[in-house]
């Protein structure tokens, strides 16, 4: 172990044995990129997923760029009638829904933590599909029994 520098250490992990010994193991690690990249070699939410095959990465790119857009549909969606008199089942509705919202955005997050520059555009284009049909005023034209200010169910998302 004595004069081995950083250079001779690469790819090599330390192991503990039982009798408090050390042993050397040579692990092959994916390099994990700190900075935007192109390429369809990447990780996205999975070890080893989607691999290297250009069919597993379009396929987690609309993986990502669906949970992007359900994330904008949950958000701007009213699931309940105004007015409520069941106040425990809507806030338990009202929960649920959050959690789930919150859990989506987490998977879109950890997916754009990948670097990688498809994976941030299908996040970006989900969010704005998802926001244009659910979000804007192009699609929802404002009835006279919802309250023009409140158009949600669920809180705004502070990020």
């Amino acid at each position: 172990m004595e004069g081995m520098n950083d250079d001779n250490m690469h790819g090599m992990m330390m192991h503990n044995t039982s009798d408090g010994g050390m042993n050397m193991t040579n692990h092959h690690k994916m390099m994990m990129h700190m900075t935007f990249f192109w390429g369809s070699d990447a990780e996205i939410l999975f070890s080893g997923w989607p691999g290297t095959r250009t069919g597993m990465y379009v396929l987690a790119l609309i993986v990502v760029f669906q949970l992007a857009f359900m994330v904008e549909g949950i958000s701007h969606s009213r699931f309940m009638k105004p007015g409520s008199t069941k106040h425990v089942t809507a806030g338990l509705v009202q929960t649920l829904l959050h959690a789930l919202r919150v859990g989506l955005a987490y998977l879109v997050m950890l997916a754009i933590m990948s670097f990688n520059v498809g994976v941030f555009l299908a996040a970006v284009a989900g969010h704005s599909l998802g926001f244009l049909l659910f979000g804007s005023r192009v699609f929802n034209k404002p009835s006279a029994t919802v309250p023009a200010a409140k158009t949600s169910d669920l809180p705004p998302m502070s990020c």
